[in-house]
């Protein structure tokens, strides 16, 4: 079957993922916390910003490859990291893990994912990177870096947005705790996924495999919190210090939203800033990722990752515009994964390929260096502002 006939964009990806997974697994990928303002924020924003296209260039081969931390991808993109994949689609972090590296792109395992680093070991790329959430216990920090790196983790992304865990009512009304405890309303959506039950049933329900090392009993935690929380500390910059004296390897710090926090992290001596809101699933009074980048590219000559609402090559086209050398998505990988299984991560990478040619077409780019300028849309329906 051609997939692009049938599911040509990530929103055909994403209805299909609704229709094969359980609904408590859908409402944990999809929502974001509070009234998801901030969620839709980063779509909204993106929305805003546009190009005027450019003519008559004849024939253009668009060239998609970007060099980023002394490497080259052929795409600007990468895997970002997301807790308990494995709730998503059964043996989740692997098959995104295995999908990665034929593409050629980075993928990044969660610290709270339900695969460990040496389970993927066999299976990741060149480019594989391990995004921690921080512990408090030196010795716990200092064995988890060591397993990331002799598992073949090359990059290090420290999480710095999520000092406490955010309240996620969506998630909560479904009924799903940490870790899932399976409820009779469970089973009974679980029910009406049967390929969904199937998998879990050949793999067990996901549980977060790099923390079973350090976790000695069970403790009272708020339902939308898990273990790792009993393990992490709120970092300050003397832990960031720590971090890139004990780890040999590009370090990134991922929940930058500030200009401030970019100039004090470039003067740290970190390899790259990841300007993130977490997908509006930490904190709903955040502006859209997008519209703070600007400034942070001003204040910083250090690589920019950014994510935040990403659902095409335009929208990455748009960050790249705004100063971002390198692209990060979650979700959109995991809707491909439960709607196609195995084949979804390769074809999310091609849709986005695919529509980022379309879109370096219509702007007169054959590479990606040579972007015009962004404008902001201000009324989608009549007037424009350029």
């Amino acid at each position: 079957m051609d997939l692009h006939s049938k599911f040509p964009g990530i929103a055909d990806l994403k209805r299909q993922a609704r229709r094969k997974i359980p609904y408590f697994v859908w409402e944990y990928l999809d929502s974001g916390t509070g009234t998801e303002a901030t969620l839709s924020r980063n779509r909204k924003a993106l929305d805003r910003l546009g190009f005027l296209p450019s003519i008559l260039h004849g024939p253009i081969d668009c060239d998609t490859s970007v060099r980023f931390l002394g490497q080259e991808f052929p795409l600007p993109f990468g895997i970002a990291p997301i807790g308990m994949c494995g709730l998503t689609w059964p043996d989740a972090e692997r098959l995104l893990a295995k999908a990665a590296a034929k593409e050629g792109l980075p993928y990044t395992l969660s610290t709270v994912a339900s695969q460990s680093p040496e389970d993927l070991a066999p299976d990741l790329g060149n480019n594989a990177w391990f995004q921690l959430y921080p512990p408090k216990d030196p010795e716990i920090r200092q064995d988890m870096l060591g397993r990331a790196k002799s598992a073949g983790f090359s990059t290090l992304v420290l999480t710095v947005d999520v000092p406490v865990a955010s309240r996620r009512e969506r998630q909560t009304r479904s009924g799903l705790t940490n870790p899932p405890k399976l409820t009779p309303r469970l089973l009974a959506q679980i029910a009406r996924r049967p390929q969904w039950a199937l998998g879990m049933a050949r793999h067990g329900m996901p549980r977060m495999r790099t923390l079973d090392k350090y976790i000695d009993g069970d403790s009272a935690l708020p339902s939308t919190a898990h273990v790792g929380y009993l393990l992490r500390t709120s970092p300050d910059m003397d832990y960031v210090r720590w971090l890139r004296d004990a780890w040999d390897g590009p370090f990134i710090i991922k929940g930058v939203m500030r200009a401030e926090d970019a100039e004090r992290l470039q003067q740290v001596g970190v390899d790259a800033i990841w300007i993130s809101n977490h997908g509006g699933r930490q904190f709903d009074g955040a502006p859209a990722s997008i519209e703070v980048l600007p400034a942070i590219r001003t204040a910083t000559d250090l690589p920019l990752i950014f994510d935040g609402g990403i659902e095409g090559g335009l929208d990455i086209l748009r960050a790249k515009a705004l100063g971002a050398d390198f692209v990060m998505l979650g979700r959109a990988f995991l809707y491909g994964l439960a709607a196609l299984g195995a084949d979804g991560p390769a074809h999310v990478a091609d849709i986005l390929r695919q529509d980022l040619k379309a879109n370096m077409g219509q702007l007169g780019a054959e590479k990606l260096d040579q972007l015009p300028g962004v404008n902001t849309l201000i009324d989608a329906a009549s007037q424009h502002v350029y």
